[in-house]
């Protein structure tokens, strides 16, 4: 009956589990954002966004990336680790068993010594040791290690979506400048021309010595953007190979094919800000560092109070000396209690640090939606204003180059200074490099939105989900 009563003691103490249970965070949100829908989006992860621009061998680097990237290699295999973590953790609790065997043989040597002494011994042992869970400090262990382990899966998510970020604003400007060089290009292209016409009008008298100095120094300073635009481009293109896993000058030859700026045609679509929450992998990362700080809460209440162990052993030896044979076998097998009695406050100091790391997460948490929901509302005030500034720069480049038709033709006829037709050159070269930053920067809004509302980072479904997160954010109307 004593033994029954122990037992049954130890089963009501080993239900009793230290700390605080995770709860998942919650916080008001805006029923929407200032200029998006009230309707959510669901899932996003697997809407591939970039096809929006409608350039194949854009799609085909996203693919070939998704499965390159080192980066996102890295936080993959970071997932195998965090999961032999768990194993780990869990393992403290389960019982453990170690066997051993040994054979030695003995003697001694000399000329008084009889060989026939020489002695053969033959051992075995076995240990094993089941340390009682009582408060639960493997337990809140193991859960602290799954939390670390969600996160991991998570945080691969983070280094696909940052990979689907950086990939695409390096095409985008890698298309930008090639814009920029062809404009380059033609506008030297159309000064050389002016050069040549006041050389031949200054030939016929009609022209000034300065005139020929000032059209000269127009098609200097255009061929000195040339080189530099062509720099910007290859850095580009170096850094796409980067992602890609390639050698850095390997895309520079594929890229120099050309192709006209990335322009999206799709329509625009956040959701609401609630929708972050199980969207954005960095959120759900925050969340599952919380869960894991607040089992370590556990861990540090649970080495406040005693433990029990159970150990036992079992060692048979054989001996064989000449002559004779003999056996011997030794066992044991006990409780053993450990109580902290004094340790100067170290541990209820590991309570507090624990429990102040939790706070810590828990801010951690909600700054990083807060943040998510100011990146949304940046992006979306971006990219619903950027078609009106490219609509205005299309006029204004049509307007500047209807100006230097004019002038030119005013030019040959003598009706007009030199001084017009190159100031309207000017003007129509920076509209163009205007407009080309204009449609550049219309692209990589865009890519900011999507990547903001944490769309994209699993294309199709067919890479390993996150775990679930259940934070919640309540609704509040918008103010």
């Amino acid at each position: 009956m004593r033994r029954i009563a122990i037992l049954a003691g130890l089963s009501v103490l080993a239900g009793c589990v230290s700390g605080p249970d995770h709860v998942p965070p919650e916080m008001p949100l805006p029923a929407k954002f200032n200029e998006g829908s009230a309707k959510a989006d669901g899932d996003v992860s697997t809407v591939a966004w970039w096809t929006a621009y409608r350039d194949t061998r854009l799609n085909g680097l996203v693919v070939e990336g998704l499965n390159e990237n080192l980066s996102i290699q890295q936080s993959l295999e970071r997932i195998n680790a965090a999961a032999g973590n768990v194993t780990v953790a869990g393992a403290g609790a389960l019982p453990s068993l170690v066997v051993g065997a040994s054979h030695t043989t003995s003697g001694s040597l000399g000329s008084l010594a009889d060989s026939r002494a020489a002695t053969n011994t033959t051992g075995a042992n076995a240990n094993v040791g089941w340390l009682l869970d009582l408060f639960g400090q493997y337990r809140r262990s193991k859960e602290s290690a799954q939390a670390s382990l969600d996160a991991a899966y998570s945080t691969a998510d983070v280094a696909k979506l940052t990979y689907l970020q950086d990939l695409v604003n390096s095409y985008i400007n890698a298309r930008y400048y090639q814009e920029r060089i062809a404009l380059s290009k033609a506008n030297l292209k159309s000064r050389q021309e002016t050069y040549e016409l006041t050389k031949f009008q200054l030939d016929a008298g009609a022209a000034s010595r300065l005139d020929v100095v000032q059209a000269e120094g127009l098609v200097q300073s255009t061929q000195a953007e040339i080189p530099g635009l062509e720099t910007n481009f290859r850095v580009a293109a170096h850094h796409i190979a980067t992602l890609l896993g390639k050698p850095a000058g390997s895309m520079v030859a594929e890229l120099q094919r050309g192709g006209s700026q990335p322009v999206f045609r799709a329509g625009i679509v956040s959701g609401v800000p609630a929708d972050l929450i199980r969207n954005r992998p960095d959120i759900r990362v925050a969340e599952r560092n919380l869960a894991a700080a607040t089992a370590n809460i556990g861990i540090a209440i649970s080495q406040l109070y005693p433990t029990i162990s159970l150990s036992g052993s079992i060692s048979p030896t054989y001996v064989r000396p000449v002559g004779a044979n003999g056996g011997l076998t030794s066992w044991s097998f006990g409780p053993t209690l450990t109580l902290p009695i004094f340790d100067g406050g170290r541990l209820r100091a590991n309570v507090d640090i624990a429990k102040s790391d939790a706070k810590t997460q828990y801010l951690a948490w909600k700054q990083a939606v807060l943040q998510a929901v100011e990146e949304v509302e940046n992006a979306l005030s971006a990219v619903r204003r950027d078609a009106q500034t490219v609509a205005a720069l299309r006029a204004q480049v049509k307007t500047t180059q209807e100006t230097l038709d004019l002038s030119t033709a005013s030019y040959k006829d003598g009706a007009s200074s030199l001084l017009d037709v190159l100031d309207a050159q000017r003007q129509v070269s920076l509209a163009q490099a205007s407009l080309a930053a204009a449609v550049q920067q219309m692209a990589t809004d865009y890519v900011a939105l999507n990547v903001a509302i944490g769309g994209g980072y699993n294309p199709g479904g067919n890479n390993a989900p996150a775990k679930p997160v259940a934070a919640k954010a309540s609704t509040a109307k918008a103010g």
